[in-house]
């Protein structure tokens, strides 16, 4: 089976993006551990939300990982990335075509949906030092509560990370 580990930044307040899913408030450049998380990785799972935010970032980010990219809605041609349209048969298939070490990217839908399927094993939360006060929340509408062990925190200059065991 292999591990997925949703790793991300949220404002001190539990927000990923501003409410029009804007991400400004992210620094450019800060002492972090997504370097050393990248490497790791061999696989990344986002959302639609998501994809498409990061095309308008110029070159797609992630060409040396197996991307996935869930959506409901027509897919464009990607060479980087493949659809996926069915997240309930894909997990009950077993991750067709991941590798071992999966970053479960975001958005908020895609991250609820995996926490909901319980197939989560590890969270790491950036925490950006800013509150936003309003935004897309980290998750959505979960249903049951999703108990967690921290395991380490990292403290950088500006930033911290949390890292977390999700119990199952």
């Amino acid at each position: 089976m292999p591990k997925i580990i949703l790793y991300i930044a949220t404002s001190l307040d539990g927000y990923i993006a501003r409410e029009d899913g804007s991400v400004d408030w992210l620094p450019e450049s800060a002492e972090s551990g997504y370097d050393a998380f990248y490497k790791s990785v061999d696989t990344v799972i986002m959302g639609k939300t998501t994809y498409d935010q990061i095309s308008t970032f110029g070159e797609y980010p992630y060409k040396d990982k197996k991307s996935f990219v869930f959506t409901t809605t027509n897919q464009i041609k990607d060479e980087n990335v493949e659809f996926v349209s069915d997240v309930d048969k894909f997990v009950m298939n077993d991750f067709p075509g991941v590798g071992k070490n999966i970053w479960l990217v975001g958005g908020a839908q895609i991250i609820t949906s995996f926490l909901k399927q319980k197939v989560v094993d590890e969270i790491i939360i950036t925490t950006i030092p800013i509150i936003l006060g309003k935004g897309i929340p980290l998750v959505q509408n979960i249903e049951s509560e999703i108990k967690i062990e921290l395991i380490k925190t990292q403290k950088y200059s500006k930033l911290v990370d949390l890292h977390y065991k999700v119990l199952k």
